[in-house]
């Protein structure tokens, strides 16, 4: 009842509420509509319906060849950022070191970063060791900076893990590796999944450390932002709702997963 009454008594915060959605999604609900536009992204509304645009998407062989790369470079960048990302949420679970609370601040601070400063550094970085710009830099650029995701995630699900588990295990006769492997890594599983579905479609959008990092070949997000320097085209838009739905389908697993582990703790 008092839910009610609050919110008849402020409309302003119903309309507010309604006006940022439709500030946040209409321009990606006209870009759908304009991907089935069969007279391109000229005029309003959109009329005559037609799936050619995704016909001649998939016979675009440089969009899926980047599509290619990125799937590549975000497979590799999950198994990296959760690697070490597991190391250094078991150290400051775990670990008692001086310099610790320095070094978790550290640990996050990719995620404070704007992407253009941790770019240009990592830019930096591989010019002063003399590597080539090339996809393997694109690489270990986005699992460098993912790190602190997967960090952040691993050890929120290493503080709700129930510790006498582990030392169970450890009084019936098993050695600390093979607790983890047994116990602690399984128990894991939902926060390594989550994390890892959060990085792989975080590393298939970034465009400013790869901006900065890419050699000859394009990762997806490269390949229409070069593109759209000749102008937007219907193809742009269907390769975008294209992502848009592989984004939101990722986002909402992990979502659920979360949840998921959030509620048997």
């Amino acid at each position: 009842m008092s839910a009610i009454s609050t919110t008849r008594s402020a409309p302003f915060l119903t309309i507010y509420a309604a006006t940022v959605f439709a500030f946040i999604y209409l321009p990606i609900i006209v870009l759908v509509a304009y991907s089935f536009n069969r007279d391109g992204v000229g005029g309003f509304p959109p009329r005559h319906f037609t799936l050619h645009w995704y016909q001649q998407l998939f016979g675009d062989g440089a969009i899926w060849d980047a599509v290619l790369n990125s799937l590549i470079v975000a497979a590799a960048s999950v198994a990296l950022a959760l690697t070490l990302g597991l190391l250094a949420a078991l150290a400051l679970d775990r670990a008692s070191f001086p310099g610790k609370a320095l070094f978790r601040r550290l640990v996050l601070l990719p995620l404070i970063l704007p992407g253009i400063i941790t770019g240009l550094s990592l830019l930096m970085f591989v010019v002063f060791v003399g590597a080539p710009l090339s996809l393997l830099t694109v690489f270990f650029g986005h699992g460098t900076a993912l790190i602190s995701v997967a960090t952040t995630e691993l050890f929120a699900g290493l503080q709700k893990l129930d510790r006498k588990q582990e030392e169970a295990s450890l009084d019936l006769g098993a050695t600390p590796w093979q607790t983890f492997w047994r116990v602690t890594f399984p128990t894991l599983k939902l926060s390594l999944i989550a994390a890892g579905l959060l990085i792989f479609t975080l590393s298939m959008d970034e465009i400013a450390v790869t901006f900065f990092l890419i050699g000859r070949d394009n990762t997806l997000p490269m390949e229409i932002w070069g593109r759209l320097r000749q102008g937007m085209t219907p193809e742009i838009n269907a390769i975008s709702t294209l992502i848009f739905a592989v984004s939101v389908a990722l986002i909402s697993i992990w979502y659920r997963l979360r949840a998921r582990t959030l509620r048997d703790t």
